[in-house]
């Protein structure tokens, strides 16, 4: 009856999650947030469904071991190496200070130093599910607060290994300084086996396993190493989800990871899925309701502390202001991870009781709700605070040889990346005067010193635009990737110059239409533009006229693209020429009403003597003519097989092509 106990619960926790999760996902709020308030539905301080939780927390502890597993293999050294300073120098920094902050706070209130220190590390933790849910519903992950924020989150995950084992040391800290030392010792050995073991051991056994080409087998293999490495660790006093984030980073370092990854997460979202509704289970909502000022005040608490150095930890990185504190309240949650120490900690009442337990659950779960409202407000907060305390107008360096109040006619070009560099190589090269504006410290510098005239700024606040010219400006440029500054930039600049050209590259189609109402000329759409040069490739392996394919092409752009959305008026005729051994030589050119051609037999026009390039077919309604009769003539809609190089082809072209309308 035991199983069926444990069975009835699952059902329960399965039938009441899906409707609030999918509540959750209507109302643009992460999973987590719904997993916890599903825990405290059902839990025994709400509508009691379930009253006794140990049966769950035993399933809630293959979660966490599930957690560590898929987090090990979504990290990577190379990934990490690839943040480098943004997650190393950004991350210590902010878990740093929040660990002194909190941990100093504690002590003044006379806690022990090992709860002052817990408390710190708990806090510190902010929630990487939570935080890039919100950043990628925004479209904003590849923006310099989104690329910042992964990196400082990256820095907590990994550093959540360090942590289980500090807490671990905390909580046996009366055996004496030799026992502490010993447990560290210890811990290293078993930490430096698994991992230099795991890289030799590991990738050989799955090369073995893969060559069966057993999809089972592989799973099955990858399940023992998570459940193996956890085994290892909890034998020698470590906690199990240690072990399982070892084995997943590993893993992750070999050919398989990918695969691997693909095989674990639908168990790690299912069971850790079931650790979050335990925790929330585990919600006193009595207690809130009777000590609401403790808990909306730790939360409160949370939020100014992790903003304060998150804001910190951004500025450190040499980001401008906005940037830092938009981060900085992004971050301003506590985290996952930081469940995973409490159930670490719970053996040794790291947490002082269950009063200090429900305060932390509350505001847990009121900083993950209250997070989306805070990366939507910050920019606008950020923006009024930069103006009471000056912040709003960075240091700009000077231009070398023409400063910015002498440039006019020029071209603004906003964000240094792969597009802005592309733009000022080709305006350099035209002797077209530009600036650029860009807010990564870093790229500033590597820029200044190859002499390029750039700025360090925001180039969406009027007050940085005011000072690169752009009342003077002909043209600006936005190229930043991120779908709020670029409507706000653009904003400001027909603002203050009515006049101006205002060109954007932007990453998503939707963004279109907002930005030229804004007041944008020109919106050039990634996600478009990749899906006509597709579309073009496509057509020409099918041997479609090449002016056929620019027709389209054309018509498609001035339709906003509605060919993609199923509004395109035009239609294609996908001429089939395999047959007849099209190459580079070779043209297919389709007739157009009002051109040269119409009404001509292909001899009297004398191509070849005029043009150097020869008709060697003619398609209409799908059959192919080599020798025309003598009562052919031209019609709109003929394809026609050109022969010659490519000069004689372009000249052959004007034959078949309607005269541009004069101007």
């Amino acid at each position: 009856m035991h199983g069926l106990a444990i069975l009835g619960d699952l059902l329960i926790i399965v039938g009441v999650a899906i409707p609030v999760v999918a509540l959750a996902h209507r109302l643009r709020v992460p999973s987590i947030v719904g997993f916890l308030l599903t825990g405290v539905l059902i839990g025994p301080h709400a509508l009691a469904f379930i009253t006794d939780s140990s049966e769950v927390a035993e399933i809630a502890e293959i979660g966490v071991l599930l957690l560590l597993f898929a987090i090990g293999l979504e990290l990577s050294l190379s990934r990490i190496v690839k943040l480098g300073r943004v997650m190393l120098q950004g991350g210590l920094v902010q878990v740093g200070t929040t660990m002194l902050v909190v941990g100093g706070l504690a002590l003044t209130l006379r806690l022990p130093v090992e709860q002052a220190v817990f408390y710190g590390a708990l806090v510190a933790l902010s929630s990487t599910a939570v935080v890039l849910r919100v950043y990628t519903d925004r479209r904003e992950l590849d923006t310099p607060t989104g690329r910042t924020s992964v990196g400082i989150l990256l820095f907590q995950d990994l550093s959540i290994v360090p942590l289980v084992l500090l807490v671990q040391l905390l909580g046996g800290a009366e055996g004496g300084a030799g026992r502490t030392l010993g447990s560290v010792l210890v811990s290293l050995l078993v930490v430096g086996t698994l991992v230099l073991g795991g890289r030799i051991v590991i990738p050989w056994i799955l090369e073995r396993v893969v060559g069966v080409r057993n999809r089972e087998l592989f799973t099955l293999g990858i399940v023992f190493f998570g459940i193996g490495a956890a085994f290892v660790t909890a034998s020698f006093g470590l906690s199990l989800a240690l072990g399982a984030f070892i084995a997943g980073l590993v893993i992750s370092e070999s050919e398989y990871g990918l695969q691997a990854l693909s095989d674990i997460v639908p168990f790690r979202d299912t069971f850790s899925g079931i650790f979050f509704i335990s925790i929330g289970m585990l919600l006193d909502v009595g207690f809130v309701f009777e000590n609401p000022g403790l808990v909306l005040g730790a939360a409160v608490g949370v939020v100014l502390v992790k903003t304060v150095t998150g804001t910190i930890a951004t500025l450190s990185l040499r980001r401008p202001w906005r940037v830092a504190f938009v981060t900085g309240a992004g971050l301003a949650q506590i985290g996952e991870f930081s469940f995973v120490l409490a159930s670490v900690a719970a053996p040794f009442a790291l947490m002082g009781g269950v009063e200090r337990e429900q305060i932390f659950l509350g505001a847990a779960v009121i900083t993950m709700l209250v997070t989306p409202l805070l990366v939507v407000g910050a920019p606008a907060v950020a923006g009024a605070v930069a103006g009471i305390v000056g912040r709003g107008r960075p240091e700009l360096p000077e231009l070398e040889g023409e400063e910015a109040e002498e440039l006019s006619d020029h071209v603004i070009i906003v964000g240094y990346g792969v597009v802005g560099r592309n733009l000022a190589r080709v305006l350099d090269g035209a002797g077209i005067p530009y600036v650029i504006l860009e807010q990564n410290g870093l790229v500033v510098q590597a820029a200044r010193r190859g002499l390029q005239p750039i700025f360090f700024g925001d180039g969406t606040q009027a007050e940085v635009l005011e000072d690169v010219g752009i009342r003077r400006a002909r043209i600006i440029v936005f190229a930043i990737a991120s779908p709020n500054d670029e409507l706000r930039g653009v904003s400001v600049a027909r603002r203050l110059n009515p006049g101006v050209r205002i060109i954007v590259r932007t990453r998503f189609v939707l963004a279109v239409e907002n930005l030229k109402n804004a007041g944008a000329d020109d919106v050039v759409a990634e996600e478009f533009e990749t899906s006509l040069e597709i579309f073009a490739r496509t057509l020409r392996h099918f041997d479609v006229p090449s002016n056929t394919i620019e027709r389209e092409v054309q018509a498609a752009r001035l339709e906003h693209y509605g060919i993609f959305v199923g509004r395109s008026s035009t239609e294609f005729r996908l001429d089939t020429l395999a047959h007849l051994g099209v190459h580079r030589a070779i043209d297919i050119v389709e007739v157009e009403e009002g051109c040269p051609a119409v009404g001509r037999h292909p001899r009297a026009m004398r191509l070849r003597r005029d043009t150097g390039a020869t008709v060697i077919a003619v398609v209409r309604e799908g059959e192919v003519l080599y020798t025309p009769d003598p009562d052919y003539r031209f019609q709109p809609g003929d394809s026609v097989l050109l022969v010659g190089d490519e000069e004689a082809q372009t000249r052959a072209r004007a034959y078949f092509l309607r005269p541009a309308t004069p101007l």
